[in-house]
């Protein structure tokens, strides 16, 4: 036995442990602090499942701002400021401008698929040129060409042009060229005696007459003089079309 002034403990029994003047024993206090770490772990899970909880709750909706003083008519209509109005203002305006460029492009070229193309040019003669821009000879035109030959040459304003030989020079008319379904440059077949044209098939007879279309006019044409030097030269053509009986076409 151990004693310390009036409390005792005895070690005999069961390994006891002092507590006050009481002893307690060694199951007890195992009890005890088994107790102790049960609480403890339950707190933690209690702890633990209150943050987990908290991080997967879902949001919560935000509350109402305060009303703005916005003008309301007494039947509910908005009266109020639209801040993006201008921005889709723009918008449209650009949406509609790039779609009004294709389509016009589209339309105008589907129109002018129905125009003729017209042929200008002054009341005053025009000197004919080669390739080069060099004035045409009539001496140097009938030493180069034979009879009922077509050549091409720079007419008014520079425009293609046929000059007809004859056996002592050239007829006193000259055909355009330019084809009147979409201004391509027609050539002469001989074999044929006729122009035709290779993109569309158009054809004209030896005078630019239209025998075919796609073409809706007959080629246009232009009075041929020579000058004083001997150069050949154009001139407006005003007068009826000796081919058809119709008023001239390409005179604006």
């Amino acid at each position: 036995n151990f004693v310390s002034g009036s409390d005792t403990c005895d070690f005999s029994r069961d390994f006891s442990v002092c507590h006050g003047k009481e002893p307690m024993p060694r199951q007890d206090v195992a009890m005890h602090g088994r107790l102790s770490r049960k609480l403890l772990a339950i707190a933690g899970c209690v702890i633990g499942a209150c943050f987990f909880s908290m991080a997967f709750t879902s949001p919560t909706r935000p509350s109402a701002p305060p009303r703005s003083s916005v003008a309301m008519r007494s039947t509910g209509e908005y009266t109020g400021f639209v801040p993006d109005m201008q921005r889709r203002t723009l918008m449209n305006l650009v949406v509609t401008a790039a779609t009004a460029v294709p389509v016009s492009v589209l339309l105008g070229g589907y129109i002018l698929y129905f125009i003729p193309v017209s042929q200008g040019g002054g009341g005053g003669a025009q000197v004919c040129g080669d390739e080069a821009g060099n004035p045409i000879k009539l001496a140097t035109w009938v030493k180069n060409h034979k009879p009922k030959d077509y050549d091409l040459v720079q007419g008014l304003n520079g425009d293609v042009t046929y000059l007809v030989s004859t056996e002592d020079g050239i007829k006193d008319f000259a055909i355009s060229a330019v084809c009147t379904h979409l201004g391509c440059v027609v050539p002469w077949v001989k074999a044929s005696n006729k122009f035709s044209c290779p993109c569309h098939g158009s054809q004209y007879d030896e005078n630019g007459k239209v025998v075919r279309g796609p073409a809706p006019l007959s080629l246009a044409l232009a009075h041929t003089t020579i000058k004083e030097d001997g150069s050949v030269a154009v001139s407006q053509w005003t007068e009826t079309d000796f081919r058809t009986d119709l008023k001239p076409w390409w005179v604006s």
